[in-house]
């Protein structure tokens, strides 16, 4: 009998890897919608949509989390900054003429860490956006006080979690803290559709 090569077994545990991941990927999102699902019926309670100005409890809630979420984006902007001031990298043409400095010289390790920066401010912007628009409407439709709060502040603390990993390669910690600002966005989300359509 021939014995396959080794690239062949290669291939074929790699092949699997894949598999199992895309499965864990795939199915990823449809298990925190279930968590965040079950919290809003089992834990919280869902009332009734009934359209009218927030709570007092509500907008402290809202104010806590957008004070965290401006934290966080002072945070990782400073910490961008940074970066480009100790390797010599500019944000504009202009600054890039008038440094004397020039983009071919920057180091890689530096490239990267302006790149890590980026990155992790693009998925903090890209998530806050989603919570914004969701937080409004459930401020509007007087939801069950202790949902809204552990929603709002659930998602600003996820993401500072998430920044604080991301900048310090600790990718464990960074997508357990993803996964909290992601199930706090299905709460919000899920709160709103049973509220309204069940």
């Amino acid at each position: 009998m021939r014995q396959k090569p080794a690239y062949e077994t290669n291939m074929s545990s790699d092949q699997k890897r894949k598999t199992r991941y895309t499965k864990i990927i795939v199915a990823y999102p449809f298990a925190l919608i279930a968590i965040s699902v079950l919290a809003n019926v089992l834990l919280f309670g869902v009332t009734p949509a009934v359209v009218a100005l927030p709570t007092f409890s509500l907008v402290a809630a809202l104010v806590a989390s957008a004070i965290l979420l401006l934290v966080n984006h002072t945070w990782l902007m400073t910490s961008t900054e940074l970066t480009r001031l100790n390797y010599d990298m500019h944000a504009t043409p202009e600054e890039w003429a008038a440094s004397g400095h020039l983009q071919s010289d920057v180091s890689a390790e530096g490239a990267r860490e302006l790149e890590r920066r980026h990155n992790a401010h693009r998925n903090a912007t890209e998530n806050t956006v989603h919570f914004a628009f969701l937080a409004l409407l459930v401020g509007g439709v007087s939801p069950v006080t202790l949902a809204a709060q552990v929603w709002t502040i659930g998602f600003a603390v996820g993401r500072l979690g998430h920044s604080f990993c991301y900048l310090t390669g600790r990718d464990g910690a960074r997508g357990a803290f993803m996964s909290v600002s992601l199930i706090s966005l299905y709460g919000l989300a899920s709160y709103l559709a049973i509220s309204v359509f069940v």
